[in-house]
């Protein structure tokens, strides 16, 4: 099997066989990235990890100066202690005036800038060992940064810098909600109105779109797009909030000082309990301010948890648990957050509805997110035809319940909750490249 580029596409030739044009679409999430390819007759992802067509957008930046790691290897990496340091949630630096910060990595510095590059270059490397390329579909949430038009702009030309500066020679973007809706149009048999709820990692999203079987070549689909808005609320603000209510106070937060006197500063819990912010705790000033701290908690046992977490860095191992229980409260009522080994300190008892209540304030914007969508576009609840699930948080019960009660009787379809997006992305370089 051999692949060759003809002009700015792909071409994929087996044997003397009929030249068969690609087209690609890169789908750069928060926690998870996915690469995928069209032809003529659909669109598929490719394997990024091994067999796997996901790859957790996670890097590992080894202490020593080796290459770094990237997806289920650098956590894994993280996770056998290795010397170095572990990066998650790269996504939310964009837009952010961290993009362009540099990060100590061993006796190194970085800029986030370079960690995203090496990332997005990992991926391209995988897809190159399949095709050569030179036109790309970015997907990009509806806002990265709520309510900043120039921040927004600033995160996406950061985006298309990295990229162009890999060797791509045309590089669009497409709203994600989009993209999954033209990936669930390969499904339809008739016109419908579809709502897209793509609850990722760091945003969500929401479009309203008109699916047809005979609109699925057209070039122009502007009017079929009947509304499109998004918030920066997704699953790692799930983690985090669940963090805050169910680990953080076993480690001291809100915990009172000196008799009662006040309480712990909130900043350190804050952070630990973020991901892109884990890495700034692991600092000699940090230690030496929980050290003082120490004096004046009034339960020093739960200081003393927080700093072993926070000298023997396992803050992102603490995440992954976390982010663990939520996924397993999606299937049963309640879970065992197995974080002993990381603290000290017992192992909780979760249960679904405290979750719940420690999402409720991202829910009810999420809540208000559709009830937007529907005024945005005209439309009555009744009139949609289907909502189209997808994205790693969709799955959560309370979520499905949401939209069950903002859309009564309206049926709900799911695709590949990891994979929609970027599926739909190399549709979109189809539709706009050939």
């Amino acid at each position: 099997m051999l692949y060759k580029p003809t002009g700015d596409d792909y071409t994929l030739r087996f044997g003397l066989g009929t030249a068969m044009t690609l087209y690609c679409g890169i789908d750069f999430g928060t926690s998870n990235s996915t690469v995928s390819l069209a032809d003529a007759s659909g669109a598929r992802l490719i394997a990024l990890e091994g067999d796997a067509a996901t790859l957790p957008s996670a890097v590992f930046w080894d202490a020593d100066g080796a290459p770094p790691e990237f997806g289920r290897a650098a956590m894994a990496a993280y996770l056998r202690g290795e010397d170095g340091r572990l990066m998650r949630g790269l996504k939310s630096t964009l837009g952010s005036g961290l993009i362009d910060e540099r990060t100590a990595v061993g006796r190194r510095a970085v800029s986030f800038r370079e960690v995203l590059a090496r990332f997005i270059e990992h991926m391209v490397q995988k897809l190159q060992s399949e095709a050569e390329v030179s036109r790309v579909v970015l997907g990009r949430p509806v806002h990265f940064v709520d309510g900043d038009a120039a921040g927004d702009a600033k995160a996406q030309d950061a985006l298309e810098e990295i990229t162009r500066a890999l060797g791509f020679a045309d590089v669009a973007f497409q709203y994600e909600p989009i993209a999954a809706a033209l990936q669930y149009e390969q499904t339809v048999t008739g016109e419908e109105l579809v709502l897209i709820v793509d609850i990722g990692g760091g945003t969500s999203d929401f479009s309203i779109v008109r699916v047809s079987p005979e609109r699925v070549a057209a070039a122009d689909r502007a009017g079929d797009i009947l509304a499109n808005d998004g918030i920066r609320v997704g699953g790692t603000d799930f983690d985090r909030l669940l963090s805050l209510a169910e680990v953080m106070p076993m480690l001291g937060y809100k915990a009172s000082v000196r008799g009662g006197a006040g309480l712990m500063p909130n900043h350190y819990f804050l952070d630990l309990a973020t991901w892109h912010r884990i890495n700034a705790l692991y600092t000699q000033r940090i230690a030496a301010d929980l050290k003082a701290l120490r004096r004046d908690v009034d339960r020093g046992e739960l200081l003393d948890r927080m700093m072993k977490v926070v000298e023997e860095r396992h803050g992102h191992a603490l995440a992954m648990a976390v982010e663990a229980a939520k996924i397993a409260l999606s299937d049963q009522d309640v879970a065992r957050l197995q974080v002993s080994q990381f603290t000290g300190g017992p192992n909780p008892l979760l249960r679904r509805e405290g979750f719940e209540m420690a999402v409720e304030a991202p829910i009810a914007r999420i809540g208000s997110s559709l009830q937007s969508v529907l005024a945005q576009a005209g439309l009555r609840a009744d009139q949609i035809g289907t909502v189209f699930m997808t994205g790693g948080s969709s799955g959560l019960p309370i979520l499905r319940s949401l939209v069950q009660s903002a859309l009564p009787g309206v049926k709900i379809a799911t695709g590949d909750m990891l994979g929609s997006v970027g599926t739909g992305l190399a549709l979109d370089a189809r539709r706009k490249f050939r």
